[in-house]
């Protein structure tokens, strides 16, 4: 309601701004009006209606959804009432009509760019598709409005979603309500990093602090064998432990980084000092697509292919990068020798996540691609790890979303920073943090 009644307040005022030039030529009035009618247009195009408590990004987005609203307004008002004013006043078709016209026409022009580049600029959950819709069919008539009105409704939801996060954690300010008893440590799935400028984990580490989570980051190469990575993971542990006096941690693992983290736990002793293991769309059945790749592709190809990426991430910092050892423990049957060596230690609670993609097509590449192999391989997947694969421990969490690209393997954190309108991921973590520590973790 009160954004209703913001957006038709301004609707009014930029309405009355823009056909004030036309009204005050007709009757006469104060050229004083052309003055106030400029200034209203030009403060309200700068600053639209305050958005107190929102954040940079999110106020610069409901003020661009708020002047594509009164794009909206304006162009059907203003065509009414211009046709009209031309008909009464100053005659269809004389000179005055067609100046006032124009200056009508520049205007809307003025908010609805004002508008579209600010929800451009800072929409997440619009996606690219929809940016591209935009710009294709911006020039088809009625076309251009459905998409309008489309994009609107994608920033409206946005809006509130991020509105409604924000009063969650007003309500919930000083409660610490993610202050587990041990710190958690984010373990990164293969082939990627653990960067500064880029967090693998998205939005989602943010979150988690503001709810008082203490956080590091497993730090392990991108591609080596899960031994490997374990070992990585091994001293990382021992590092978070000696910097903060902990006896034990809280482990969140994605993809392959759950291998590596059951590996360390079970085989190199870490379940001394893993209070719990939380894994995300981590393939503990292996993928039977990926063993079906690897023995169709020849030894060249995969060899050429296994040099590149390995070449490429040395000079990203890893040391000794194996790409193929990495690709071969996610194997099924790889994975199936690997449960029978690391079965679940006493002492360490065990729990998983799981997701799926809706629709090929309509995720992000090449996650759309691969879907179509594991679905036809492993069944329901999220690109990469098919549901059944993922689930493991004594509890097992499916997240799911109605949108038609579902839950990918890159949606369960956040790498591509992009929002669902009926799956919080953010919250989500919030949630499962504050639950470990809820069970004493």
């Amino acid at each position: 309601m009160k954004s209703f009644i913001r957006v038709t307040i301004q609707s009014i005022l930029l309405f009355a701004a823009t056909i004030l030039p036309g009204i005050t030529a007709a009757l006469r009035l104060s050229p004083w009006l052309y003055l106030l009618s400029g200034v209203i247009f030009v403060v309200l195009n700068i600053i639209p209606f305050p958005a107190a408590g929102l954040p940079g990004k999110l106020k610069q987005e409901r003020h661009g959804a708020d002047l594509l609203c009164d794009f909206l307004v304006l162009l059907a008002a203003e065509i009414i009432c211009l046709f009209i004013a031309g008909g009464l006043w100053l005659g269809m078709f004389t000179g005055d009509f067609w100046f006032n016209a124009a200056m009508v026409y520049i205007s809307e022009l003025i908010v609805f760019w004002n508008g579209i580049i600010r929800v451009y600029l800072t929409s997440s959950m619009l996606g690219i598709r929809w940016r591209i819709a935009g710009v294709l069919c911006g020039m088809i008539p009625v076309v251009n409005i459905i998409v309008l009105l489309h994009i609107l409704r994608i920033a409206r939801s946005e809006l509130r979603m991020e509105e409604k996060r924000l009063e969650n954690n007003k309500k919930r300010s000083g409660k610490d309500i993610c202050k587990t008893r041990y710190p958690i440590l984010l373990v990164h799935g293969v082939f990627f990093r653990d960067l500064d400028k880029f967090n693998y984990w998205g939005r989602i580490p943010a979150e988690l602090e503001k709810n008082g989570a203490k956080l590091f980051y497993g730090e392990q190469q991108s591609a080596l064998n899960v031994e490997n990575s374990a070992k990585e993971l091994c001293r990382k542990i021992e590092e978070v432990l000696q910097a903060t006096g902990s006896e034990k941690v809280n482990i969140i693992a994605h993809s392959k980084g759950g291998l590596d983290s059951r590996y360390a736990i079970s085989c190199l002793g870490a379940d001394k000092y893993v209070a719990s293991l939380t894994t995300v769309n981590t393939p503990h059945r292996g993928c039977e697509f990926a063993q079906w790749l690897l023995h169709i592709a020849p030894d060249k190809l995969r060899n050429n292919v296994a040099d590149v990426y390995n070449a490429s991430f040395r000079m990203m910092g890893d040391s000794s990068p194996d790409f193929l050892g990495a690709i071969k423990d996610l194997t099924a049957e790889s994975c199936e020798v690997f449960n029978e060596l690391a079965p679940d230690r006493d002492g360490v609670y065990y729990q998983s996540v799981g997701s799926k993609i809706n629709k090929a097509l309509t995720s992000v590449f090449p996650l759309n691609f691969s879907h179509l192999l594991a679905k036809y391989f492993d069944g329901p997947n999220d690109g990469l790890v098919a549901v059944s694969s993922a689930k493991w421990g004594s509890s097992f969490t499916y997240l799911e979303s109605s949108s038609p690209d579902g839950v990918s393997h890159a949606d369960v954190i956040d790498l591509m920073r992009h929002d669902k309108p009926d799956l919080d991921i953010r919250e989500f973590y919030v949630g499962l943090v504050s639950d470990l520590k809820n069970k004493g973790f």
